[in-house]
């Protein structure tokens, strides 16, 4: 009663990156439309030739751990565990230039999907972390 004659309001919570994207729809074309980039970018070809055809399952599992990377369900988790991306990667030569790719794939997706330009931003460099992390090779 009290609030409502001062008009207090609640604090609103903050916003997580998957909320930010359009939680499950957006993160959903934000997984698609980077493999689509992959697979039509000709710069990309070098990148694409590491991903096993088709690459209707890796889709999926990028948009599962989309969703608990951006703050939302933590779908790749429930289904395989922590994600433990770097080991994940092991067995793939990734160096500076794929890392370039990828992130190249991922601004272009980023850049359709987000359109938010400070979230965008915010996302692009912790894309480039990641992915800089995921270097294992010279």
């Amino acid at each position: 009663m009290l609030k409502k004659l001062l008009k207090i309001s609640e604090p609103t919570k903050p916003q997580t990156p998957y909320q930010a994207v359009g939680g499950e729809e957006g993160t959903r074309l934000l997984a698609n439309r980077f493999y689509d980039f992959m697979q039509t970018d000709p710069h990309a070809k070098d990148l694409l030739a590491i991903h096993p055809q088709p690459m209707d399952s890796i889709r999926q599992r990028f948009f599962e751990f989309l969703s608990g990377w951006l703050g939302g369900p933590g779908l790749f988790e429930q289904k395989y565990g922590h994600p433990r991306l770097r080991a994940r990667h092991l067995p793939f030569k990734i160096t500076a230039h794929q890392r370039d790719l990828w992130m190249l794939c991922m601004n272009q997706a980023l850049e359709e999907v987000v359109t938010d330009k400070l979230m965008r931003r915010q996302l692009q460099a912790s894309f480039y972390q990641l992915a800089t992390h995921m270097i294992n090779t010279d």
